[in-house]
């Protein structure tokens, strides 16, 4: 079955086409999949540069994961899913999952950090090592078989779900100082309008909010 609209060829060409949108759509999707990863990335820091020290090892009860456990999770996570991506199973035999919602008494906000930047960094660069053409191979999760599409999903629905934990907990514990990474309340109109009269804007839509929201303080 061809694309609709188009015939098939006899000298190639209907192949080639095919070809070509194949290789757009899954460069795209790869484009896309890394331009998202970072915009999240960038979201928590936002919401982690409010806070203080200790707040990063603040729980709200017992049963409730600290801000540092959660960075600590997504990293072995992130080591462990992207390490030999292609490769491996995507569950390491040395990876301890529990021992991610343990810290230590000795660990401070930079050794959080740090190893948040290392998950980060072995993510980015499989991602972006990736071509279009390894988007239907098979990977491994679990024992689980995925394409390496639907692994890639897995994680981008997986770290935002962590994230708004931390964005969560950060707006928590600064309340009336919080500031806003998203639309403010009874603001949609205003943030319609700034999108409106600056239509060029090469930008993430966090951004965007971002930037608005930096704007309606200076005003104020």
């Amino acid at each position: 079955m061809g694309i609709p609209g188009t015939a098939p060829h006899s000298d190639g060409s209907h192949d080639w086409y095919v070809t070509t949108m194949n290789q757009e759509l899954g460069q795209h999707y790869l484009d896309d999949a890394i331009t998202t990863f970072r915009a999240y990335k960038k979201l928590a820091e936002k919401a982690l540069d409010q806070l203080r020290k200790e707040e990063y090892f603040s729980t709200l009860d017992d049963e409730s994961n600290s801000i540092a456990v959660i960075i600590k999770h997504l990293a072995g996570n992130m080591l462990s899913r992207w390490t030999d991506f292609l490769t491996t199973d995507g569950e390491k035999p040395e990876r301890n999952r529990d021992m991610e919602f343990v810290i230590e008494p000795e660990t401070s906000k930079a050794d959080v950090m740090n190893y948040w930047e290392k998950g980060w960094q072995r993510t980015f660069e499989t991602v972006e090592g990736l071509q279009p053409e390894d988007l239907l191979r098979t990977v491994m999760i679990r024992g689980e078989t995925h394409t390496a599409v639907q692994a890639i999903n897995r994680q981008l629905a997986h770290y935002p779900y962590h994230i708004g934990q931390i964005v969560f907990l950060a707006k928590h514990f600064r309340s009336s100082d919080w500031k806003s990474l998203s639309i403010p309340k009874n603001k949609s109109v205003d943030f319609n309008n700034y999108l409106e009269q600056n239509p060029d804007r090469a930008q993430h839509r966090f951004d965007a909010a971002a930037k608005f929201n930096d704007e309606e303080r200076k005003d104020n």
